[in-house]
């Protein structure tokens, strides 16, 4: 890869790093960390902002990606931390298990997604992150140090989420459930105004349910419900959801767009991992060159929150792809946007005119501003280090577990310097 025209997998950032590194082993991983002065590890470039950036050296491990363990007394999987998560559903469903959840894109690998609080969604369902039970980290120093629930205890979920700053992570292990048959059915026109009243009907009415809008009108165009089958029969879904009809033809969320990219849907019960992300593994999933930012309020605020991104629909609507609403459980992670609240996370995936879209985010974030909305930290948003850094009741304790682990700032970059630690 050329480093001079590396970029992120948007295309709207180029990285700065001196070398590529792609290690075989956590010994030739902690051979290059110690002996770099600047390191960062490069996941599959989904994030939108300076986070994985470094002028030094990036590793990638994509040659890390292996399962190393599946432990059946206890329900865990351990992997090399530069899995994919579609990599890994074939061989956990081969075997009889599951992952509780899965993002969108089953292209990312587990340890980027873990360490940004990457989630899906589901009212019961945390990010993750929340099926992280132990992991390896490789230090500033090369020494390789093992986390989990049971032994560091708040320690662990500090770490879990650790934004890149605390080192090079090369192992996971995860807990896993049994493997099960969903499917998925697609409603179209869902009218905001029933929210209002039906909030925990909607999204309490599947495993995993999503909404998509485009922000042109006040009706939701799509609400993808994504439901747990105990038979082989084609979901009965109703035909109508709360003023939504039932889709007729399989979907793309973005109008205009081919479903042929898309998990399967239209009822059909299938693997959990075939259904539980919104895209084939096998297919790039994207409308095309894309942005996108995301905003986390607390479930109770998710109403009243919509109806203030409403306002700006006008301003939203020209940039927009489409705007998707999920729902996340709470979790104990330090840095993750749900810490101690059951949340409603706001995505919107922009067309390519960036500065159009750093404009219209201040607005955005004035608008959610009265929730405390916390951002995605790998997507674009506007706001300042202080108001974000006041959002985190645990950063001061992130600062220390950052310091402890690399006191020297080998994994730090401009962007955990301006919002972690105002420097």
């Amino acid at each position: 890869m050329d480093l001079e025209t590396m970029k992120n997998w948007a295309g709207n950032y180029s990285y700065s790093a001196s070398e590529l590194l792609v290690p075989e082993s956590v010994e030739q991983v902690q051979e290059e960390v110690a002996r770099s002065s600047r390191v960062k590890t490069l996941g599959t470039r989904h994030s939108f902002n300076g986070i994985a950036d470094t002028d030094g050296s990036h590793i990638s491990l994509q040659k890390m990606n292996r399962v190393i363990a599946l432990d059946r007394a206890h329900n865990r999987v351990t992997v090399e931390a530069g899995i994919r998560y579609g990599e890994l559903c074939h061989y956990l469903h081969d075997n009889g298990y599951a992952l509780h959840n899965l993002a969108s894109l089953p292209h990312i690998t587990i340890a980027g997604a873990c360490a940004s609080a990457t989630h899906g969604s589901g009212d019961k369902n945390g990010s993750l992150s929340t099926a992280v039970h132990s992991m390896e980290i490789v230090k500033a120093n090369g020494d390789v140090v093992e986390l989990s629930r049971e032994r560091q205890g708040d320690v662990f979920y500090g770490a879990v989420v650790g934004l890149g700053g605390l080192g090079v992570v090369t192992k996971l292990t995860l807990n896993v459930i049994p493997a099960f048959q969903m499917s998925q059915t697609v409603y179209e026109g869902l009218p905001l105004a029933q929210l209002e009243d039906h909030f925990d009907d909607i999204f309490g009415s599947a495993y995993s349910v999503s909404l998509f809008t485009d922000w042109k009108t006040d009706t939701f165009n799509q609400l993808w419900r994504k439901s747990v089958v105990t038979d082989r029969d084609s979901d009965q879904a109703e035909p109508e959801f709360f003023g939504a009809k039932r889709a007729a033809v399989n979907l793309h969320p973005v109008p205009g767009y081919t479903a042929e990219n898309c998990s399967e849907q239209m009822g059909i019960p299938g693997p959990w991992y075939e259904r539980m992300a919104h895209f084939r593994m096998d297919f790039t999933p994207s409308a095309g060159e894309e942005l996108q930012s995301e905003y986390f309020v607390s479930r109770q605020d998710a109403y009243a929150a919509l109806g203030a991104i409403s306002r700006l629909k006008e301003q939203i609507a020209p940039l927009l792809y489409v705007s998707e609403v999920r729902t996340i459980a709470g979790d104990q992670h330090w840095m993750s946007p749900c810490y101690k609240q059951d949340s409603v996370a706001f995505h919107f995936t922009w067309k390519q005119h960036g500065e159009d879209v750093q404009r219209l985010l201040p607005l955005i974030e004035e608008q959610l501003a009265p929730f405390q909305a916390r951002p995605h930290w790998s997507k674009l948003f506007a706001m300042t280090p202080a108001r974000l850094r006041s959002l985190y009741e645990k950063l001061p304790e992130f600062q220390q577990l950052l310091l402890q682990y690399d006191p020297n700032g080998k994994f730090r970059n401009a962007f955990l310097n301006t919002y972690l630690l105002d420097r």
